[in-house]
């Protein structure tokens, strides 16, 4: 499995820290807090845009399938029609023997 605790480096800007285990000023904490919630709303931007996109596209996949659904039974009812007229003519036609 992989390792869950990520490795130690020896840059301090690389280095996690822990706010509950490390002794934080609260100007630090506060610092730290504001970091957080700018890349959050970055994050969530992209996100929120993304989504769209996806909604978008399935909504645009739901009504092409809907309108080809409508499409292919008013071609079926119109095939029935031809069926049906066909049919109307050839008994009305003249009897052969070929009949």
């Amino acid at each position: 499995m992989a390792d869950k605790t990520p490795p130690k480096s020896d840059a301090p800007f690389a280095s996690r820290l822990d706010p509950t285990k490390e002794g934080l000023s609260k100007e630090q904490l506060h610092f730290i807090r504001q970091v957080e919630l700018e890349q959050w709303k970055k994050k969530t931007s992209k996100l929120r845009t993304r989504n769209v996109v996806t909604g978008l596209a399935f909504g645009a996949l739901v009504l092409g399938i809907y309108g080809y659904t409508f499409y292919s039974v008013s071609q079926e009812r119109i095939m029935d029609e031809l069926d049906e007229e066909a049919k109307r003519a050839r008994l009305q036609g003249p009897k052969t023997g070929a009949n």
